[in-house]
């Protein structure tokens, strides 16, 4: 599987409920892949911060959006059942451990038998500790974090121009002065005060948006 560097597609983002009931129709192809290019860096990030190489990370994302796209077609999503956020999760979470179990499990067939007076009692495989799960929760948190920040800006770009989303990038995440920003930029400093703004306040709105949907 070769996954994009860039979404195919900068359009709003929907609600995830709605999102999820499209994809039921596992032909709907443009809602899988908005749903792909808008988890699977999360899910690749997760992975690979729980000890998978690159290529190994991959195949939990291929595996992941298999193993969804399977059971999609019955799927009912009840939010009072848990959170959306927490539902991807434990799929996400499901795939990694099925990844350790495998690869533990082949180590194991290479291993030497029993020496007299070992234990063979405890099944190799429930005794090894799962990486996955034992940082899952942490390593979740702050990529989820990461990814909704992301969808986030995806949403701004399509509301503002490219000049105030850069503005906006250069007044916030550089340590210019705005005085600074508006001599680099060639626009007035009432423009660089506006643009932060707005983006600004576009961008907590979205944040907040996105929360309500999957929190």
């Amino acid at each position: 599987m070769e996954i994009p560097v860039e979404p195919a597609s900068d359009s709003l983002l929907p609600t995830r409920q709605s999102l999820l009931t499209r994809l039921r129709n596992w032909q709907d192809q443009e809602g899988w892949r908005e749903f792909f290019d808008t988890y699977w860096r999360l899910i690749y990030n997760v992975a690979r911060k729980s000890g998978l190489a690159d290529a190994e990370a991959q195949d939990v994302v291929q595996n992941t959006f298999i193993y969804l796209s399977r059971r999609m077609p019955n799927f009912r999503y009840d939010r009072a059942r848990g959170s959306f956020k927490s539902w991807l999760r434990v799929v996400t979470r499901s795939r990694i451990s099925a990844f350790w179990r495998r690869e533990y499990s082949a180590n194991a067939m290479q291993l030497e038998p029993l020496v007299e007076g070992e234990d063979d009692t405890v099944d190799p495989i429930e005794a090894i500790p799962d990486p996955a799960a034992d940082a899952l929760d942490e390593v979740w948190q702050r990529e989820w974090q990461t990814n909704l920040l992301d969808a986030a800006f995806r949403r701004v770009r399509a509301k503002v121009s490219s000049q105030q989303l850069l503005i906006f990038r250069m007044a916030s995440g550089e340590k210019l002065a705005l005085s600074q920003v508006a001599k680099k930029l060639g626009v007035s400093l009432a423009q660089v005060y506006l643009a932060r703004h707005r983006v600004g306040r576009l961008l907590k709105a979205e944040i907040e948006q996105l929360q309500r949907e999957t929190e």
